[in-house]
């Protein structure tokens, strides 16, 4: 009975989520070619808030929990698990104070309305995974960003999407460029459940009334040994995933 509420309801959220793609797109290339970063970086925060209010239509809630006060003149590395592409939308709107950029896969840079737009000009960068020497550049490029203008840097260590919410290994290499590049910056740990629960039965229908959970846990400093930090991180993360 739930699945087949769902088709109904997804229809329902495409036809938001499309709208609201198309709305903001031209909103954005307005504000950042008239006004500049500040005034576009405004509408990728209301972009997002509207993103979360349409997948309220599918019954989606979000707790968001942050007890920690961090500060916005340093940069950030934030880290995270990685289920979905709805992970991104809380992050950048309950993060918002903080600037997040994110790596993200080169497919993306064209072709979506709005996203494609955001990710080429307001900070992100677009790494090829088939192309490691350009992935890497581009991570340098991110770390000195976030390190000169103190804002942050989202990665997922875990390279892919976790489709059961497990967590999964982490993968270093970007997290280690993120590191180097950016030594000032504050590490800042965040563990996400449910979010798979959206693409449980694949893109459509969407899962419906899921109830996703975001836990930004205690920063910590970027310094000492990376080999001895990263798995610290990694553990951080997963317990916060798998605790109910």
């Amino acid at each position: 009975m739930t699945k087949i509420l769902a088709y109904p309801l997804t229809i329902l959220f495409f036809i938001a989520f499309g709208l609201t793609l198309l709305a903001f797109h031209p909103l954005q290339w307005f504000l950042f070619n008239v006004f500049g970063y500040q005034a576009h970086k405004k509408s990728v925060d209301w972009l997002n808030w509207s993103i979360l209010r349409c997948t309220n239509l599918l019954g989606t809630r979000y707790t968001f929990t942050n007890k920690h006060k961090i500060p916005t003149n340093v940069p950030l590395i934030i880290v995270s698990n990685h289920q979905s592409m709805y992970d991104i939308p809380p992050i950048i709107w309950y993060m918002q104070k903080h600037h997040p950029k994110f790596v993200s896969k080169i497919e993306l840079g064209i072709g979506l309305p709005s996203v494609s737009y955001n990710l080429r000009h307001g900070g992100s960068v677009l790494i090829d995974r088939k192309d490691p020497k350009q992935s890497i550049e581009q991570l340098k490029k991110l770390g000195n960003y976030i390190e000169e203008h103190k804002r942050s840097a989202v990665i997922f260590p875990e390279g892919t999407r976790s489709r059961t919410g497990e967590p999964k290994k982490f993968y270093t290499t970007g997290l280690k460029v993120l590191l180097a590049e950016a030594p000032n910056a504050l590490i800042v740990p965040i563990s996400i459940k449910n979010s798979w629960k959206l693409l449980k039965y694949g893109k459509f229908p969407m899962g419906i009334g899921a109830h996703l959970k975001f836990e930004v846990h205690e920063p910590i400093s970027n310094s000492g040994d990376a080999e001895q930090l990263i798995p610290q991180l990694e553990s951080i993360i997963h317990k916060g995933v798998q605790q109910t």
